[in-house]
């Protein structure tokens, strides 16, 4: 068995190592896709990003990222300069300029542009945001179930960093994943404030218990697009599904769990903390919301 995977872990493809970046405008190949040491994403993670997959010659759910991309932008006080249309047509143009139809991914990022000096206030990025969109062909490549490790990192809290921005400043996730690997696991498990389980570090988290999906209260993690599709599929397939808190015991006992996101649908999970969740191996539960989800996006598609 694989010693170690991760949640976006792909099929190795030398395409991408001749992809084309789009970059404030234009689009080039990825060895001249750079920005400047002043620009306030590298130097402060002062940015946004969103996550995009392409199935079929579709951006699934494109409008839900865009609308999340776009009250990002509004919340941080960071002017894209462009329209959404225009933003939706870079896409596009980067994806044909690629060449692709399928297996593709997207990472749209924005900051807040170039400083004119290497200082935090916000009016010393005064040329623009800048605009980057990553495509690379991805396949999503995870050869078992995932593996957790609870962490005591805990993701931002609303009167902090609201994890509900898809911010580019993720030192907090990151040393939980760290954390992870340090404890033989593959990504994190990140408790609330109040400790009641919460998301991992890349992920959102569910679990199966009796038949009935169990998902968090929201208050603290990740506003996942792919986190509310499985909670709408469930509700309209009359599956039980509760947004609630729960701890570390109920988890432990649970039947199956699950991850979400963009990258990779729906992951299973096999072990949490050393302890086994139910066979080990992806659950009923997890295997039907899968095929429901693949059916959501081609009719999304269609």
């Amino acid at each position: 068995m694989q010693d170690h995977v991760t949640t976006h872990q792909a099929e190795e493809d030398a395409r991408n190592d001749e992809i084309l970046i789009y970059l404030n405008g234009k689009i080039v190949p990825k060895a001249q896709a750079m920005v400047s040491v002043y620009d306030s994403g590298f130097m402060l993670g002062d940015g946004i990003w969103e996550g995009l997959r392409l199935y079929d010659g579709c951006w699934a759910f494109m409008d839900d990222h865009f609308d999340r991309l776009f009250e990002a932008s509004k919340a941080i006080d960071l002017d894209i300069g462009m329209p959404r249309e225009a933003l939706i047509s870079a896409l596009l143009e980067t994806q044909k300029a690629n060449g692709m139809t399928t297996d593709a991914h997207a990472r749209l990022m924005i900051t807040r542009g170039v400083k004119t000096r290497p200082f935090q206030h916000p009016s010393l990025s005064q040329s623009g945001p800048t605009i980057t969109i990553i495509m690379e062909h991805s396949r999503p490549s995870i050869p078992r179930p995932i593996r957790l490790a609870t962490v005591p990192h805990l993701r931002g809290l609303p009167m902090t960093q609201d994890p509900k921005l898809n911010s580019h400043s993720k030192l907090n996730c990151i040393l939980a994943c760290i954390a992870a690997e340090k404890a033989g696991a593959d990504e994190g498990l990140m408790l609330d404030i109040n400790g009641f389980v919460n998301t991992t570090n890349a992920c959102n988290f569910f679990i199966v218990r009796k038949g009935a999906v169990w998902t968090s209260t929201g208050d603290y993690c990740m506003n996942g697009i792919t986190r509310q599709k499985v909670i709408d599929l469930c509700r309209s397939n009359d599956i039980p599904v509760f947004e609630r808190n729960f701890s570390l015991v109920d988890t432990y006992g649970a039947d199956e769990a699950f991850l979400t996101g963009t990258f990779g649908a729906q992951t299973p999970v096999a072990l949490i903390d050393g302890r086994q969740i139910g066979t080990g191996e992806m659950g009923p539960m997890t295997q039907r919301l899968r095929e429901l989800y693949k059916d959501l996006i081609k009719r999304e598609c269609a």
